[in-house]
């Protein structure tokens, strides 16, 4: 069922609840993570954060990484660091979500720099 790709892949959805009066601060600082993470970390294929249209505060982050040592990796870069340290007490709860592909060969068409 499951292709040697996706195998390897690590895919995730963060589920995140962030206190009202700090959600501008923390879309602003979460913006920059997520576009530096793609652009200068090759083993991160995508992440792609939005928010309910209902609640705002609720905020849920598509992560797709090339396999496990990428995502590892990730966690050690200083943009990744700023990130999680400046917005450790804007988060009223996190709940990290590991998922798996239902069509990995579709994913090839959507996101053009998986291999």
């Amino acid at each position: 069922m499951a292709s040697e790709m996706d195998e390897g892949m690590m895919l995730r959805i963060a589920e995140i609840e962030i206190f009202p009066k700090y959600l501008e601060e923390y879309i602003t600082i979460l913006k920059t993570e997520a576009a530096a993470s793609v652009a200068i970390e090759p083993g991160v294929l995508a992440i792609f954060p939005m928010y309910q249209k209902e609640n705002l505060n609720q905020i849920r982050i598509v992560e797709m990484y090339a396999n496990k040592d990428a995502y590892q990796s990730h966690l050690k870069t200083p943009h990744f660091l700023i990130y999680k340290t400046s917005t450790q007490q804007m988060v009223k709860s996190l709940r990290l979500v590991d998922m798996r592909s239902i069509d990995p060969e579709g994913m090839k068409k959507i996101f053009r720099k998986i291999e």
